[in-house]
């Protein structure tokens, strides 16, 4: 049995999920993939050929919330998003034809294509907020995100937390909302715990910061 600490989901700001993730690595495409080395050639022919139409040719995502920036994101979080997905303890209707494909292929694919997403550089320009009380967003974050975040909303791929920063800001807001909501079936309670009292003000000061939040100037892809 492969057990993995709880982590972040793939776009929300504590501890998302059930403390254990367990299942047979030998039943689970998913859960094997962990294991295994990316092939970052094979896994880039793969993306184009199945994930670029929603997530664009560079895993950008779209400005209007719909699809995530999966660039730059740590393999491990797409993988187990991807494992969520398919036991039913994520809903993302759209991806759920991907995922039922995906499941009839080999571990050593969905490694291959989450090796080639953590490579691909980020978009130096998503969208973002009104900018509005960003300094008291920037103080939630430091009491309540950083410590599994990072200072900089890296994440930390060792223990399963993603990467947050750069986000687009009508994805993360989403996302923060549904949590808040009861929406997202894979949601941790001691993040719902965190953030049940915020109202729509306050989580969209939140998703603006974290949109804002960058990465080193070499992760960046170049304008278009």
């Amino acid at each position: 049995m492969l057990r993995l600490r709880s982590f972040l989901c793939l776009l929300g700001i504590l501890c998302l999920v059930d403390p254990a993730w367990a299942v047979d690595i030998a039943a689970d495409p998913f859960a094997g993939a962990i294991q295994l080395k990316s092939d970052v050639a094979n896994g880039k022919a793969e993306f184009q050929r199945r994930c670029a139409q929603c997530h664009g040719e560079n895993a950008w995502g779209s400005y209007d919330g719909e699809f995530p920036q999966l660039a730059g994101q740590h393999r491990s979080v797409i993988i187990k998003q991807l494992a969520d997905i398919h036991q039913g303890t994520r809903s993302n209707p759209k991806m759920i034809p991907i995922v039922i494909q995906l499941s009839n292929e080999s571990s050593q694919l969905i490694a291959d294509v989450a090796g080639y997403l953590e490579t691909v550089l980020m978009n130096p320009e998503p969208e973002i907020g009104d900018g509005d009380n960003l300094e008291v967003a920037a103080a939630v974050y430091e009491s309540r995100c950083a410590e599994c975040h990072g200072v900089r909303g890296e994440g930390d791929a060792s223990k399963f937390y993603p990467l947050v920063q750069g986000q687009h800001y009508e994805y993360m807001l989403r996302e923060l909302q549904w949590l808040r909501d009861g929406q997202r079936k894979n949601a941790n309670q001691e993040m719902v715990e965190q953030i049940k009292e915020m109202d729509d003000r306050q989580l969209a000061s939140l998703a603006d910061f974290l949109s804002r939040l960058m990465p080193p100037e070499d992760r960046l892809g170049e304008e278009q």
